[in-house]
């Protein structure tokens, strides 16, 4: 049996979170809401469908849910040619194949938006999930399921990624998770949160890959 490496992708192997932030900010200035960016900050990591209720409340979604969502997309697209890959992206995956280890993405991102991350990281042809696959996403389950079945995983696996939605995501499919501090988060919340290791970095993470914990 091969254990699988379940990968967030925006801020673990990207660096997007900040952009994410901003790029919502001003969706919800297009409607006259103003909503901090730090709150918009400790939001990233869920999906969309999630994150307006979360920040804005019940009736902003009611209200202007799918407007804002589309200008999200709007403000974040020229902004696309500004992300970079996190520094050991493309070593981490590499070594992971090269240890016999599956690796397969679980993004809430959109779909062109994790196809251009995986050219950025030279890994298109791993096997990947985006919002567009799920009804829910992160803090829910189903990502993480879906990438699992499509990597027709049968062995252990392990979540990796670097908000608190990642690991209760992951806990919600009854798998560990460990994080990286690249997406903003601090090190005692994502414990809080379920994380069973934390690191600074990518290349940390990749010495430690025969040690993560799986189930």
């Amino acid at each position: 049996m091969t254990n699988t490496l379940v990968l967030d992708v925006d801020g673990t192997l990207v660096d997007t979170n900040y952009h994410h932030a901003v790029a919502w900010f001003r969706a919800f200035r297009r409607f006259d809401i103003t909503v901090p960016t730090w709150r918009l900050h400790r939001a990233i990591g869920m999906g969309g469908d999630k994150l307006v209720a979360a920040v804005a409340g019940e009736h902003v979604e009611r209200q202007h849910g799918d407007e804002l969502r589309e200008a999200w997309e709007a403000e974040f697209e020229p902004m696309l040619p500004e992300v970079r890959p996190l520094e050991g992206a493309h070593r981490l995956v590499a070594s992971a194949l090269e240890r016999d280890l599956a690796v397969v993405l679980a993004s809430s991102g959109k779909r062109h938006h994790v196809d251009h991350y995986l050219k950025l990281i030279d890994a298109s042809d791993l096997t990947s999930t985006s919002s567009d696959d799920v009804e829910d996403t992160k803090p829910a389950p189903d990502l993480i399921e879906v990438a699992l079945r499509r990597a027709d995983a049968d062995g252990r696996a392990v979540v990796i990624g670097d908000s608190v939605w990642d690991c209760e995501a992951a806990a919600r499919a009854g798998l560990p998770s460990v994080c990286l501090r690249t997406g903003g988060f601090g090190e005692a919340e994502l414990r809080d949160a379920g994380a069973s290791a934390v690191y600074e970095e990518l290349d940390q993470l990749r010495a430690d890959l025969t040690d993560l914990p799986m189930a």
